[in-house]
């Protein structure tokens, strides 16, 4: 139903650990681009854990979940943006003080 993510620039991504273990699985055409989107995924818990789009070169994807610094998650991983809002659930409400978006929001490098 949605994620937490954030786009990071490729030049300040370092892994620190576990970059062997991953496993990569690719998508020739996603829903909102039409583009490849390339999934890693933890090949021991099958977490994703990031993804690289054809549509944000130079950026990777990451999910917020295996950020384990939680002052991060309240300070610099704060949302700043929801999208596809059209598709929300009735019963969900948006985030609030984040801009709301229709369809998929680009970021402007």
């Amino acid at each position: 139903m949605f994620a937490s993510n954030f786009t990071i620039a490729d030049t300040h991504l370092t892994h620190v650990r576990g970059r062997e273990n991953l496993t990569a699985f690719s998508q020739a055409k996603t829903v909102a681009t039409g583009r490849t989107m390339t999934n890693y995924f933890c090949s021991t818990c099958g977490s994703l854990m990031y993804r690289v789009g054809a549509g944000f070169p130079g950026y990777s994807i990451l999910r917020i979940g295996p950020v384990d610094d939680f002052h991060l998650h309240e300070t610099k991983l704060k949302p700043t943006v929801e999208q596809f809002i059209e598709e929300r659930v009735g019963w969900l409400h948006g985030v609030e003080g984040v801009k709301q978006v229709e369809g998929m929001w680009v970021p402007v490098p």
